[in-house]
């Protein structure tokens, strides 16, 4: 009795169209991407920021900020920041007749290069006790 064997002629045909398929189809992928660069804004086109925007600060020394205002907190102890973002969420809150869903509550953290990632973290964490939602970190001076 002989051997089965498989009969690959079958296989070998399909392999043959999907190579032709993907030589046919690899030509039509984009070779480069065109990036649009924005330009210089204008002198006269700055635009102001949000007055609702808040801005945690953090200084080289460790000192909290809220949108240039002393806070007389630093980054070990963070209360006084705490203890004023949820005043000023709970204002805005009473301003909005308790629609809790229109509440802006995003804070923004901004610190120098310098200063080490727990530091950060410990005022990210600090912001999120307060109520924030969401926290984000501000980028400034990118070379």
């Amino acid at each position: 009795m002989s051997k089965p064997h498989i009969n690959v002629t079958p296989l070998i045909d399909v392999l043959l169209v999907l190579l032709i398929i993907f030589m046919v189809v690899t030509p039509m992928k984009p070779g480069s991407f065109d990036a649009r660069i924005p330009s210089e804004p204008d002198q006269d086109s700055i635009v102001e920021p949000d007055p609702r925007t808040l801005v945690v600060t953090v200084t080289a020394d460790s000192r909290l900020f809220l949108n240039r205002e002393d806070q007389k907190a630093t980054v070990a102890d963070p209360k006084n920041l705490i203890d004023r973002l949820a005043q000023v969420f709970k204002q805005r809150e009473e301003n909005e007749d308790g629609d809790v869903s229109r509440v802006l509550k995003t804070v923004f953290i901004k610190a120098p290069r310098a200063l080490d990632y727990g530091s950060v973290a410990k005022v990210v964490d600090a912001v999120k006790q307060a109520g924030a939602r969401p926290v984000s970190l501000q980028i400034d001076e990118l070379e």
